[in-house]
């Protein structure tokens, strides 16, 4: 395994790790803000599109750079 094949899998692992922080986070602000229904579904609107551009990154770097 070289350097960059770990660097690769760690930084995924470690990535995963942390959206799965961010989406207890999330969980636990809507529980607690006592706003209801729509206000945990705008916390997860809002706070939930940066996983998603995260997703959609490495899918298009994936597309692209095996298209090359």
């Amino acid at each position: 395994m070289t350097i960059a094949e770990f660097e690769t899998y760690a930084m995924n692992i470690c990535v995963t790790i942390f959206m799965v922080w961010m989406g207890f986070i999330i969980w636990k602000l809507g529980k607690e803000s006592g706003g209801g229904k729509w206000a945990y579904i705008a916390l997860s609107l809002a706070l939930g599109l940066g996983f998603v551009g995260f997703i959609a990154k490495i899918i298009l770097v994936e597309f692209v750079l095996k298209g090359e």
